[in-house]
C-alpha cells in the first residue's frame, strides 16, 4: 500500500484537471491571440479558468494573470514593485524571516544590490509571527511589506489581516504582498478582507497539474513585468500562454470550490487523529502547535533519528513524506529555531502534509512504520 503525505510539495492531479489539460493539447490546441475560432476557443478557456481563480480569491477576474507558477508570479510582484514603487526615499522592505525561497531569494537580490534595506521579522515559539513586530517596523520609508499566510514547514497561519490593515491604514502607498500558495483552496481567502495589494497561489498545490501559478494583482497597483514581448496577459507576462495547464488549473480550483468546508473538517479529523496517535510514542515531540495552525500540515521530530535516514526508511515502505527542517548545507531551519525547537531536533523533523482524500488508515501505515523505523534505526546507531 502507498501512502502520499507530502502533500504540500504538490498534490496528484484531480480528475477534471486533467481532463480539462488533455483537451486542451489534443482539441482546443489554438493559440489563444490567434483571431479564428480555434483561437477563440482556447482564449475562452482561459476566461472561464481565470474567472474560477478570482470567484476562489473573491475579486475581479480582470485581476487574475497566470503564470509559471509561484515563483516566477513572486518575483514578478517584488522585483516589479521595486521598480515602480521603491524609488526616492522609499527603499525598505519588510518581511517575515519564515517565507518561502520564492519570496525570500527575490527580496535577499534586492538587499544584495545595495539599493535597499530589509527588516525581517522573526516567528514567535508557536512559528507565528507576531503582528505587534511587524507593524512596528513598517514606516515612510517602507514600499513593501511580504507576509505569508500558511507557513510551508509547521502549517502556522499568520495574522496577515491584523498586520495589513494597519500597514494600508497608515501607509497606504506601501505594497502589501501575501504568498497564499498553502492556504488557498484550504482556507477562505477573500483579497479585500486580508487588505492584499498582491496575492501568489499555485496550481499544483491544489490538484492541477505542475508549471501554472497565478497572481493577484489590485486594480491600480502597478507591477512593472519581468518579461517581455507580445504584451499577453495585459503586458505583465508575455509569451504564449499556457492554455492546457491553466484551463486544468481552472478545473481543479471549481472541483473544490464546493467542498472546500468539508474538507477542512475531514483535514481537522485527520490532524487530530494523527497527533494523538504520534503522542503515544514517547521518542516523537510535536513541532506544529495546535493553535492558528492548518490541519493540513503537521511538523514533528522523531528523536535521535535524523530526518533524512527516516525519511528514506518511510520510503523504502512506500510511505513518502519530506524533511520539516528544510535544511541547506547544514543550514538549520530558521522557523524550527525561532520556535525555540534545538538544532538536534530540528535535524530530526519530518512534515507530513495531508489532503482531502487522506484516511485514518493511512495515518496508522505512517505511525506503525515510524514505531517499526525508531525501532530498527536506534540499534544501528
Amino acid at each position: 500500500m502507498s501512502v502520499y503525505l507530502d502533500n504540500a510539495a504538490t498534490t496528484k492531479p484531480c480528475e477534471p484537471a486533467v481532463s480539462a489539460v488533455f483537451q486542451n493539447m489534443v482539441e482546443d490546441f489554438g493559440n489563444p491571440s490567434s483571431l479564428h475560432k480555434m483561437g477563440l476557443s482556447a482564449e475562452n478557456n482561459m476566461t472561464d479558468a481565470r474567472k474560477a481563480i478570482a470567484a476562489a480569491l473573491v475579486c475581479d477576474p480582470k485581476c487574475i494573470t497566470f503564470t509559471s507558477g509561484a515563483t516566477e508570479a513572486n518575483n514578478t510582484i517584488i522585483l516589479g514593485a521595486a521598480k515602480n514603487y521603491g524609488k526616492r526615499n522609499r527603499k525598505k522592505i519588510v518581511v517575515s524571516a519564515i517565507e518561502h525561497p520564492s519570496v525570500a531569494e527575490p527580496i535577499k537580490y534586492l538587499e544584495d544590490s545595495g539599493e535597499y534595506t530589509v527588516v525581517r521579522i522573526m516567528s514567535d515559539r508557536n512559528g507565528v509571527i507576531d503582528p505587534d513586530d511587524f507593524i512596528k517596523a513598517v514606516d515612510n520609508d517602507t514600499f513593501l511589506v511580504s507576509c505569508m499566510l500558511v507557513n510551508n514547514e509547521t502549517g502556522a497561519i499568520n495574522p496577515v489581516k491584523k498586520i495589513f490593515s494597519y500597514v494600508k491604514r497608515n501607509f497606504p502607498e506601501c505594497i502589501t504582498h501575501c504568498d497564499a500558495v498553502q492556504g488557498f483552496m484550504k482556507i477562505p481567502i477573500k483579497s479585500a478582507d486580508i487588505f492584499a495589494d498582491t496575492i501568489v497561489v499555485s496550481g499544483h498545490k491544489v490538484h492541477a497539474v505542475k508549471g501554472v501559478g497565478a497572481m493577484f494583482i489590485k486594480n491600480g497597483v502597478r507591477i512593472a513585468p519581468l518579461v517581455h514581448g507580445g504584451g499577453q496577459e495585459k503586458g505583465l507576462r508575455s509569451g504564449t500562454e499556457a492554455v492546457p495547464l491553466i484551463a486544468g488549473f481552472g478545473a481543479a480550483v471549481r472541483a473544490l470550490m464546493g467542498t472546500m468546508k468539508t474538507a477542512y473538517s475531514n483535514a481537522e479529523t485527520i490532524n487530530a487523529y494523527l497527533v494523538k496517535s504520534l503522542s503515544k510514542l514517547d521518542f516523537v515531540k510535536i513541532n506544529s502547535k495546535q493553535e492558528n495552525n492548518s490541519p493540513y500540515i503537521l511538523n514533528f521530530s522523531v528523536e535521535g533519528i535524523r530526518s533524512e535516514i527516516m525519511l528514506h526508511y518511510l520510503e523504502s515502505k512506500e510511505i513518502y513524506v519530506s524533511s520539516g527542517s528544510a535544511c541547506s548545507k547544514g543550514a538549520h531551519s530558521s522557523v524550527l529555531t525561532a520556535m525555540g525547537i534545538s538544532d538536534k531536533l530540528a535535524d530530526s523533523a519530518i512534515r507530513v502534509s495531508i489532503c482531502r482524500t487522506t484516511t485514518v488508515g493511512e495515518i496508522d501505515v505512517l505511525v506503525n512504520a515510524i514505531r517499526d523505523g525508531y525501532a530498527n534505526l536506534a540499534k544501528t546507531k
